[in-house]
C-alpha cells in the first residue's frame, strides 16, 4: 500500500508502514531523493523566520539541513547526534522517544557547537514532526547551549501536528488504519 502526497507542488508515493496493530504511517524518506530534498529546502526557506543557524536531529533531516544551508549561503549547520563521538568535548544531552524508534535515545551536541550556538537565533528542522518529541529534545539542547529558538520546521507534519501553530510545514501526512485508509 502507498499514499500519494503533494509536498508544496511535488508529488511522491509513500509506502504505508505498520507502527502498531492499529497505527500505520506513511514512510517519508528523503535519503537518496535529491530532487525532493532540493525542493523541500527551497520551500521551507521561503517560509521560515530569519535565523543564524539550523539545528536538526540525526539522521533523516541531515540532507535537508545541508541543502537549506547551501541554498541560503549559510555555511554552517548543526546536528544533534544520537551517540557521543570521540571528538566531542563536554557534551550536552537529552533523552527522546520518537514514534519511529523502538527505544529511548539520547541527542547530543558537544561544547564547541554549544559555544557557537550561544546567543544565536536557531531554526530547528526535522523531516517529519509527529508527536513533537524529537523537536522538543532538540529544543532542550538548543536552550541548554544558550541559543534562542526562532522556529521549528519540517516538510511534513503528521496527524494532528499539522494543526500546531508553532511549526512551519509544507504538507500534512495523515495517519492510517491497517487497511490503508486515513484515520
Amino acid at each position: 500500500m502507498t499514499y500519494e502526497i503533494d509536498i508544496a507542488g511535488m508529488k511522491r508515493q509513500l509506502p504505508i508502514c505498520r507502527v502498531t496493530d492499529d497505527l500505520y504511517i506513511g514512510a517519508f524518506v528523503m535519503f537518496g531523493d535529491v530532487e525532493l530534498t532540493v525542493h523541500c529546502a527551497k520551500e521551507l526557506l521561503a517560509r521560515v523566520p530569519e535565523y543564524d543557524y539550523i539545528l536538526a536531529p540525526e539522521a533523516k533531516a541531515i540532507p535537508l539541513v545541508y541543502e537549506m544551508a547551501r541554498q541560503s549561503g549559510n555555511n554552517k549547520y548543526f546536528i544533534a547526534r544520537k551517540h557521543a563521538k570521540a571528538y566531542m568535548k563536554g557534551i550536552f544531552e537529552v533523552n527522546v522517544r520518537s514514534i519511529t524508534t523502538d527505544a529511548e535515545q539520547k541527542l547530543i551536541i558537544d561544547s564547541e557547537d554549544a559555544a557557537m550556538l550561544r546567543g544565536k537565533r536557531v531554526l530547528l528542522v526535522d523531516d517529519v514532526i509527529s508527536t513533537g518529541e524529537s523537536i522538543r529534545a532538540v529544543e532542550k539542547l538548543a536552550e541548554a547551549a544558550g541559543a534562542v529558538v526562532v522556529g521549528r520546521a519540517a516538510p511534513l507534519a503528521e496527524g494532528d501536528a499539522y494543526y500546531r501553530d508553532d511549526i512551519i510545514t509544507l504538507a500534512q501526512l495523515p495517519l492510517f488504519n491497517a487497511d490503508g485508509t486515513v484515520k
